[in-house]
């Protein structure tokens, strides 16, 4: 039977180009409690979710990441976000930052963090709010300013960067990658 989460699932995309209206503050609120219904190890939810609207503070973890790329030896990722429009973030109008607790390693932590980014990516999906998975924002807690943007956050005590979603309303529309139906195996 075909669901609307079955839906979201085929029809969602990373979408790299927004617009700059910004989801409801109910969209949000509804998109932040699918994250915290996310099942994790030993129900110990390692993590935290952070919703962020502040354009300032979006823009200068952009400014500090981009900075921090431009100054690798390998300057790849770097000449790929600039060949793009030199925006890591895709003008994104808001993200939810997910920081997760490494004081005391379960092992699962990052198994738990994928888990609670595609529970966002999905319900946000479902909304009709475009989103992209976004790892590229380790380069922004990764120069000068991680512990001024921890701070600025409200990380917990221990709590590093694990990954972020951005949310918004594309540019224009973006289609989902194609099914590789040779991934799928029945053993019977």
């Amino acid at each position: 039977m075909i669901t609307e989460a079955i839906i979201s699932m085929f029809t969602r995309y990373s979408c790299r180009a927004y617009t700059d209206k910004m989801p409801s503050d109910e969209a949000l609120n509804l998109i932040a409690e699918a994250a915290i219904a996310s099942p994790s190890t030993i129900n110990q939810q390692k993590w935290r979710i952070i919703v962020v609207k502040n354009r300032e503070l979006i823009e200068a973890m952009e400014a500090e990441g981009m900075k921090f790329l431009s100054e690798q030896v390998d300057r790849g990722s770097y000449d790929r976000i600039m060949s793009r429009g030199g925006k890591m973030l895709y003008n994104a109008p808001c993200m939810i930052i997910v920081p997760i607790d490494k004081t005391e390693s379960n092992g699962y932590e990052m198994i738990d963090l994928g888990i609670v980014v595609e529970n966002i990516a999905l319900a946000a999906a479902s909304l009709g709010i475009n989103n992209v998975i976004c790892g590229m924002i380790s380069n922004c807690f990764a120069g000068t300013r991680s512990e001024e943007f921890k701070q600025r956050l409200g990380f917990p005590k221990g709590f590093e960067i694990g990954l972020a979603v951005l949310l918004g309303y594309a540019e224009k529309q973006g289609q989902p990658h194609e099914l590789d139906y040779s991934k799928i195996s029945f053993i019977e």
